[in-house]
């Protein structure tokens, strides 16, 4: 199968090197910095570069851009991709890409299937991607009806290059659900870091500050497009948390610790339960 990967960052630069080094499959790579290109050719994780034509050659394109890039490169390209071909993506948010892209595929013959494989660093660019990153994960899929082939094929592809399974659901439910799972840790350990003691924590710190920190090594340029995508499903989990912490804080200010203890045992309960 030949497939193409639009943009070869972090997401899309993993997937170039699982897919050459785990699979038979050719790749071919179209990315705005020829920089990346050179790098992606000489690493092996693409097998040619021929820019836009790679689309009509492709039985599967995936785009690995951000949410407004992907749908401005469909719009500007959408006629270039082969009948019967399948488009997929990797954006953090679904209900707008698929509200968008699935129309266009009707329009011009190929099929689109909402895609997300749940898998990612603190580090970005092409020089953080890795052909392990997606052992063990998660791929979700989010598809418009009549794709069941595209489905099909993404499925066999991620199992492929190491995902541990394949998801199928709606763009509102992972909307929903990546609110909770994604997004609000990337909030939190952003305000955490952003407290006036963080320079301080030098020499005063071990596993507890990594852990809730690791996120806030964020790239601030593709984050805020999500959240604010998505910003419906993740105010609501904003304001959980915020009413939990408000709740915590007149807990501790007022030396309850019965309701303290009652909140602590409540949660380690629930992550024992769920995970």
């Amino acid at each position: 199968m030949n497939i193409t990967i639009v943009g070869l960052g972090l997401i899309g630069g993993s997937l170039a090197k699982a897919i050459s080094s785990r699979t038979s499959h050719i790749v071919f790579g179209i990315d705005r910095d020829p920089k990346v290109l050179d790098e992606a050719l000489a690493d092996g994780a693409i097998r040619h570069d021929i820019g836009l034509g790679a689309l009509e050659k492709s039985n599967l394109v995936i785009l690995a851009l951000y949410p407004a890039q992907c749908i401005k490169f469909m719009e500007q390209n959408a006629s270039r991709i082969r009948k019967g071909a399948v488009v997929t993506d990797v954006c953090g948010v679904k209900k707008s890409i698929c509200d968008a892209l699935t129309p266009m595929a009707k329009k011009f013959g190929f099929c689109f299937v909402g895609g997300h494989p749940m898998a990612g660093r603190e580090q970005y660019g092409f020089e953080a991607a890795k052909q392990d990153l997606f052992d063990g994960a998660s791929y979700v899929l989010t598809p418009s009806d009549g794709c069941d082939d595209g489905v099909e094929r993404i499925r066999e592809l991620a199992l492929s290059i190491g995902c541990g399974r394949v998801v199928l659901t709606t763009p509102e439910d992972h909307d929903r659900r990546i609110a909770y799972t994604s997004q609000l840790p990337h909030v939190l350990a952003a305000a955490y870091v952003n407290s006036p003691t963080c320079p301080m924590h030098v020499g005063y710190s071990a596993g507890s500050y990594l852990d809730v920190s690791r996120v806030a090594r964020i790239n601030e340029n593709l984050w805020p497009e999500l959240f604010i995508q998505n910003r419906d499903a993740l105010v609501v989990e904003i304001d959980f948390l915020i009413q939990n912490l408000t709740r915590m804080r007149q807990d501790v200010a007022s030396k309850d610790q019965d309701a303290l203890t009652a909140a602590l045992r409540n949660s380690r309960l629930r992550k024992e339960t769920y995970g």
